[in-house]
């Protein structure tokens, strides 16, 4: 490339970047010291100091731990950033070889401990480029994807910014070669084990040697089916506020007399506006098939992604998947708020609320639980019911039956909290309520 060509992609790329990002006021990078986000830290460096001064600049590097060399890359990113004057956080994260899909763990372990460390305030930058996009449709397109999947990687979504995705993998290296940076080199860009890398190394260059414009044309597929996917939502919008409750619930009567492809944008949708991994066809097939259509007297549950599906009255929740804690007995002296196990939250007390017991004897040992059984007679009803019956009465789900804290003196169920008070524990001396965790 002579020196005319390397003028013209070095404006290029600056041009590209300064305009993706001079609206943000400050940028978390993702920095993993190879040649793509070398080449957009030194060209963010550029930018404030010439057109830019006070854009706020802050690098990650995610130790994966995966390679030998692993080590020498993170010294390598903080000398770097020392000398470009930029702060920069070193977050190490583990992954399990043997769990499978080593490329998918090291991704989703990569973005958690970023996400925990992104502010506010900051948006995320990331050097994905216009041949990681072409890889990225076509992995999608290996799994069979609709539009959603073949939209790739919008430029930006939320706070999360891909200055660079307009620009060629050899105009970077062109940037990187006219500026004499320095960058390493991951020995597994060269296993092509690796989806990505098969891609990278044995499919595109061919289908770039016989169509040159190959990638650009790609990415203007999927800029296409990004545009059809967001005039979907755009065209569905009224409906899936008509049917999604204030809680996050999907109402499924309404549901029932839609087509099997709308009921199915729908159900997508809702998975989206939760930020949950996309379910595949079948998936949403079963979803549908074995939750909202189950039997009226089943508890049925379906899951996937480390979440589940659940029904009640006639509502799909999406839920996390959770802990086992029917069976756990924690004491408590009353003197301290009380952390429940499985982010269930922190029992206080707290004498304002509606639901008041009396204090326990000095022979009452209390407890808290997760499971009674037997019947109950509640304050101000006539008559005892089961403990089945009583959390239908109040509406709880299932699910939740065993995560509502249960107040024992001894072995006497005094109340369960933010529900009812037993006539063993009648009494306007105490009150409990639960804190939930933010998570």
């Amino acid at each position: 490339m002579n020196n005319q060509n390397q003028i013209t992609c070095d404006e290029i790329i600056k041009q590209t970047v300064f305009h993706n990002i001079k609206h943000h006021k400050a940028l978390l990078v993702a920095y993993s010291g190879g040649v793509d986000s070398t080449v957009l830290m030194h060209v963010l460096v550029k930018l404030k100091k010439q057109l830019l001064p006070n854009l706020e600049l802050k690098a990650i590097y995610i130790h994966h731990g995966l390679s030998s060399n692993a080590d020498n890359w993170e010294m390598h990113c903080k000398q770097q950033c020392q000398t470009w004057q930029i702060p920069i956080i070193i977050e190490k994260v583990r992954l399990d070889p043997i769990a499978g899909n080593i490329e998918e763990q090291a991704r989703n372990a990569r973005y958690q401990a970023i996400y925990r460390h992104l502010k506010d305030d900051e948006t995320l930058c990331t050097a994905q480029h216009l041949d990681d996009q072409c890889e990225t449709f076509f992995l999608a397109l290996k799994r069979g994807s609709g539009p959603a999947g073949l939209s790739a990687m919008p430029r930006e979504n939320q706070q999360h910014l891909r200055p660079l995705l307009t620009i060629s993998r050899s105009q970077i290296e062109t940037y990187a070669n006219k500026h004499q940076l320095n960058w390493i080199e991951d020995e597994s860009n060269q296993d092509d084990h690796y989806e990505r890398n098969f891609l990278r190394l044995k499919v595109l260059p061919i289908l770039n040697q016989r169509w040159p414009h190959f990638s650009q044309m790609v990415a203007r597929s999927a800029e296409l089916c990004q545009q059809q996917e967001t005039l979907i939502n755009e065209l569905l919008l009224v409906e899936f506020k008509q049917v999604i409750t204030e809680q996050n619930q999907l109402a499924i009567a309404p549901l029932m007399d839609y087509s099997e492809y709308k009921r199915n944008a729908i159900l997508r949708m809702w998975f989206k506006h939760n930020h949950i991994n996309m379910p595949t066809r079948q998936q949403i097939t079963l979803i549908w098939q074995t939750v909202a259509l189950a039997k009226e007297d089943a508890n049925p549950k379906f899951i996937f992604n480390n979440q589940q599906v659940r029904r009640y009255q006639n509502q799909l929740y999406l839920l996390a998947l959770h802990q086992d804690i029917e069976q756990q007995i924690l004491n408590w002296d009353l003197a301290l708020p009380l952390t429940l196990p499985d982010n269930v939250g922190e029992l206080q007390i707290n004498y304002q609320t509606d639901l008041c017991c009396r204090l326990p004897q000095a022979d009452e040992k209390i407890t808290v639980r997760f499971h009674a059984q037997g019947k109950f007679q509640i304050v101000n009803r006539h008559g005892s019911r089961s403990i089945k019956k009583l959390w239908q009465e109040h509406n709880i789900p299932p699910w939740m039956r065993t995560r509502i804290p249960l107040i024992y003196y001894n072995e006497q169920l005094i109340c369960a909290v933010g529900a009812f008070v037993t006539e063993q524990g009648k009494g306007t001396q105490i009150g409990f309520i639960l804190v939930k965790n933010n998570l």
